[in-house]
This record gives C-alpha cells, sequence and structure tokens, in this order.
C-alpha cells in the first residue's frame, strides 16, 4: 500500500510519521510494542492475549489478514493486526501505540490505514471488541465511524462499513469515475478528496464536472482557493475547492462555503482534517497511487445520506469499461 506519512508541520514532533502495510519481517517490532502499550494499560481480568504473542504468531497472523506498522523515524511507534472474521468481515486486533508515542493522534492515522488495507483487500465491513473495562475506547471508536453491534461477556463488539475500493489504471478511468459520480450526486453534497501530487485529484474533479454538464475548463483552484462552476438548469454547480494551503478549519469557514453549500456539490481538494465540519453527511475520496503507476480510489461514504450498495455498483460497472 502507499504509505501514510504525518503532515509534518511547524513544530511538529511527529513529522517524521510513516504508516505502511506491515509484512511477517516486521513481526518482532510489533510484538515489542503490543507488549509495551497493553503492559501499560491498567490490569484486567482475563489479562490480555496481546501479551502473550510472540514474533512468531504475528508473523503468521501478518500473513493472513495484514495489518500496519507506524514508525516515528526508525523507531517502531504503533502497530494494528487485521484478522479475517469470514463473511466479508475482517477483525481489527492489537491496536496499540508505545506508551513513548501516546496522545499523538498515531492511533487515529493508523486506524484509516488499516480501513484503507482492509477495503482493498476486498473485505466490506471491519469488527472489534472493546472491552468492559475501557469504556472511554467506546468513544474513540464511535468517532471513527463504528456503532455497537453485540454484547459479550468481555464487553462490545462494534463494527463499521469499510470503503469502497475502486481501481482506476488511467487518468481516463478517472474521469470516468467522476462522470459516474456525478449521476450519484445533487445539491448540499460535500465530498472531501485526499492524496497526493499527481494522484489524480483535479482529473476526479473534472469528470464531476463534466458528469454535472460543467461546459467551462476545471482546474485546481490553488492560488484563488475556491472557484464555482455554473450548470444548467435544475442541476446544482460545482464549487471547487483547493484546501492545500489551509492549515485550519477556522480557515475553511472563513471561505462562506455555507452562503453556496445547499444548492452545490462542493469537493474539497487536500480537505482531510479542515473541512469535515461542513458536513456531518459526505463522501471522503482517498486517492492512492499503485507501484504500477495505477490508482485506487478509497470512497467512505459518512452519514445516512449514501447508499454503499449503489457505490459498489459504480465501482463493479467501472471495472468492466
Amino acid at each position: 500500500m502507499p504509505k501514510h506519512e504525518g503532515t509534518g508541520g511547524p513544530g511538529d514532533e511527529l513529522e517524521a510519521l510513516d504508516i505502511a502495510q506491515a509484512g511477517p519481517e516486521d513481526a518482532a517490532e510489533m510484538v515489542a510494542v503490543m507488549h509495551a502499550a497493553f503492559a501499560a494499560r491498567g490490569p484486567v481480568d482475563p489479562p490480555p492475549a496481546a501479551l502473550a504473542e510472540t514474533p512468531a504468531t504475528i508473523a503468521e497472523a501478518v500473513r493472513r489478514g495484514g495489518g500496519v506498522l507506524a514508525r516515528i523515524g526508525a523507531e517502531p511507534a504503533g502497530v494494528v493486526v487485521l484478522v479475517p472474521a469470514g463473511e466479508g468481515e475482517v477483525t481489527l486486533t492489537r491496536v496499540s501505540v508505545h506508551p513513548r508515542f501516546q496522545h499523538h493522534g498515531i492511533a487515529a492515522q493508523m486506524i484509516a490505514a488499516a480501513h484503507d488495507v482492509a477495503a482493498r483487500a476486498g473485505f466490506v465491513r471491519a469488527r472489534l471488541l472493546v472491552r468492559r473495562e475501557f469504556p472511554e475506547l467506546a468513544r474513540r471508536w464511535a468517532r471513527h465511524g463504528y456503532r455497537i453491534d453485540e454484547q459479550t461477556a468481555e464487553g462490545g463488539i462494534w463494527v463499521r462499513d469499510l470503503p469502497v475500493a475502486v481501481g482506476v489504471p488511467t487518468a481516463e478511468a478517472m474521469t470516468e469515475l467522476g462522470r459516474r459520480l456525478a449521476s450519484l450526486l445533487r445539491g448540499g453534497d460535500v465530498l472531501i478528496a485526499t492524496g497526493d501530487l499527481g494522484a489524480g485529484k483535479t482529473t476526479l474533479v473534472q469528470g464531476i464536472g463534466a458528469g454535472l454538464g460543467v461546459e467551462e475548463e476545471v482546474i485546481s483552484p490553488t492560488f484563488v482557493l475556491s472557484r464555482v462552476h455554473r450548470t444548467g438548469p435544475g442541476t446544482p454547480d460545482l464549487v471547487h475547492v483547493d484546501a492545500y494551503r489551509l492549515g485550519s478549519a477556522a480557515e475553511v469557514d472563513d471561505l462562506d462555503l455555507d452562503a453556496s453549500l445547499a444548492g452545490s456539490v462542493t469537493v474539497i481538494e487536500w480537505g482531510r482534517g479542515v473541512a469535515e465540519q461542513l458536513a456531518d453527511e459526505r463522501l471522503e475520496l482517498d486517492l492512492l497511487v499503485e507501484p504500477g503507476g495505477g490508482r485506487t480510489v478509497l470512497i467512505d461514504p459518512v452519514g445516512r445520506r449514501w447508499d454503499r450498495a449503489e457505490l459498489r455498483e459504480l465501482a463493479r460497472a467501472l471495472a468492466h469499461v
């Protein structure tokens, strides 16, 4: 998988953060993080099974389901292990951050990376156990889109639908994905597109614009920050925002996007972490560059507005174009 790297910013001590898909060769480092993290928690009965893990058991688990490993520079800092649970489900387990690196947001970025790995492996739903002894963890998982599914003797089983993974081999396919997405959009929809430079964010927006009926050229509004593209009667306008130079949600609010939000489709490039407050219901799009040059787009619908089955059908249809 493409690596998830820290944003770096002035004074950000985590600018050396690197999160990548783990392999069996990483098992010893992963076990060291798990043991340190779980030993630092309060006592529980029964003791956490993570303390009994060995490099051999974790290497086998990673071979079967995968995982992610976070590093700060060369030091292992955090771990997630994925265990197939059948019927398209995967269990997130051994989620841990080394005590030296806790309270810096590493867990949130690892969880997002784990969702990416699982979605691209074909899983459609994630699940995990929140032990009764740690109710504060339930609040954290709820912020990541999880909901309680059932109660067990040890605690609650929480579940979350995973992003829809769409393979996009060419720029033309990225444009076509945008066109097809446009057919599902209506006024008030907000899309947040994230990806490295050159990943295809603007190409995707060009496809959305074409699908909505925008006739003028759609280019990245890097220096003007936002641009409104008019469409025909009965079709929402396209508001295209580039948040690359914006450092906070407050700066996004200063753009006064609320004035056009209800009647437009708003697409925000580089919006992760600064634009989510614009809409409780939104599409989050993560554009990943593959080693062979193609792209994978992970479509993560947030809120009841979106029909995941419809998005999965879109992905299947695009695969046959």
